[in-house]
C-alpha cells in the first residue's frame, strides 16, 4: 500500500464534477467498508502502539510517524464490532478531519476505486438512527457484486471526542439577538451527527433549521419552493451544505443552485471536515460565498451573524 496515495493530488480534478474515490478496508473477513480518499493522508502497515492510560476505550494507543503522535482509534470496536487483537494484515489508516489527525486500526486495506456519487446511495432506513453508515454502495469486485459500507467517520469521531457548543465570550452579536427568531437555514449533510450539532449550535440563536440528508434532495426542496412561486433566497438566510454527500455532493449541488435564476443568488456556505485549501480552490471554481471548517462553533455563528448583518445592512 505504499504507493496507494501517491497520485492523491491528481485526483482533485474528480470533485466538484459529482465524483469521488474510496479507499476499500475490511475490518473483519467478510464485509468491504470505505471512505473517501480526500480524507486520507497515508495507509501504513500497524506501528506498535504507546498505551495512553485513561483515554477513551476505542483508543488503542498512540503511533508514532515520523516524530508526530497519532492517536489510533479501533475502528471494529468504534462501529460496534466485538474487538479482535491485530494480527499481520492489520493496518492503520492516517485521516484529517475537523483540522485533526488521527489513524483507525483496520484489517486488509485493498486499494481505491473510482465513483460518481450518484452510485452512493443513503443506508435504508431499516438499518436505524444508531448505524455507523453515511452511505453504502455496491460494486463488481473479485468477480461478484460486493456491498460497500461507507463509514460515517464523523460519528465515530463525536463519541469520542466531545464536541461543545457553547460560545466564546464576545463572539453573540447581542444587537442581532431579536433579528435572528424567524429566520431560516437549510443544513445538507449525509450525517446525522454533523446536522445534529449544527442544529444545536445554530438553535442557541432562535433560527428555524430545515435539514436535507444529500445535495439532490436539497435541490429538490429549493425546486419546489421555486415551482410554488416563493422566493428562494428571502425565504433562507442562507444553505449550509457539506461537500461529501451520496446521489449528489454539495459541490454539484451550489452549481445547479448557481445555474438557476430564481435561486442563483442564495448565500452558500461549504461546512466540511475536507482540507481548507483545497476547498478554499474550491469554492471559487463553484461559487460558494464561504467555507468554514466543520465543528467551529463560533466560527459557525459568526457566519451567520455576519450574512445577518449584510441583509440588514449593518
Amino acid at each position: 500500500m505504499a504507493n496507494v496515495l501517491a497520485t492523491v493530488d491528481q485526483r482533485t480534478n474528480l470533485v466538484g464534477e459529482n465524483r469521488l474515490e474510496l479507499l476499500l478496508f475490511r475490518i473483519n473477513s467478510m464485509q468491504l467498508f470505505a471512505i473517501n480518499v480526500f480524507k486520507v493522508k497515508e495507509v501504513v502497515k500497524l506501528p506498535p502502539l504507546n498505551a495512553m492510560p485513561g483515554s477513551h476505550p476505542h483508543i488503542s494507543g498512540v503511533a508514532n510517524i515520523r516524530g508526530m503522535s497519532i492517536p489510533v482509534i479501533d475502528l471494529r470496536s468504534a462501529i460496534g464490532f466485538k474487538p479482535v487483537p491485530p494480527d499481520d494484515t492489520a493496518n492503520m489508516i492516517i485521516t484529517e478531519y475537523n483540522r485533526s489527525v488521527q489513524g483507525f486500526l483496520v484489517g486488509k486495506v485493498e486499494h481505491i476505486i473510482n465513483m460518481t456519487w450518484s452510485d452512493i446511495m443513503p443506508p435504508p432506513k431499516t438499518a436505524g438512527r444508531n448505524n455507523y453508515l453515511t452511505a453504502i454502495t455496491r460494486i463488481d469486485y473479485q468477480g461478484q457484486s460486493q456491498l460497500v459500507s461507507i463509514i460515517d467517520v464523523e460519528k465515530v469521531l463525536a463519541e469520542i471526542v466531545h464536541y461543545d457548543i457553547s460560545l466564546s465570550e464576545g463572539v453573540l452579536d447581542e444587537s442581532l439577538l431579536d433579528k435572528m427568531p424567524g429566520r431560516k437555514i437549510l443544513i445538507v449533510d449525509d450525517s446525522s451527527t454533523a446536522r445534529r450539532q449544527v442544529r444545536e449550535t445554530l438553535g442557541q440563536l432562535g433560527i428555524e433549521i430545515i435539514e436535507a440528508s444529500d445535495g439532490l434532495q436539497a435541490l429538490h426542496l429549493l425546486q419546489k419552493w421555486r415551482d410554488e412561486g416563493k422566493n428562494v433566497t428571502k425565504e433562507l438566510l442562507m444553505m449550509i451544505t457539506d461537500a461529501e454527500m451520496p446521489e449528489m455532493d454539495g459541490y454539484k449541488l451550489t452549481y445547479e443552485v448557481r445555474n438557476d435564476k430564481a435561486m442563483a443568488d442564495l448565500f452558500i456556505t461549504l461546512n466540511t471536515s475536507l482540507s481548507g485549501s483545497f476547498n478554499n480552490a474550491m469554492v471559487e471554481k463553484v461559487g460558494c460565498d464561504r467555507f468554514i471548517s466543520k465543528f467551529q462553533p463560533d466560527l459557525l455563528v459568526e457566519v451567520v451573524q455576519d450574512r445577518l448583518k449584510q441583509i440588514l445592512g449593518k
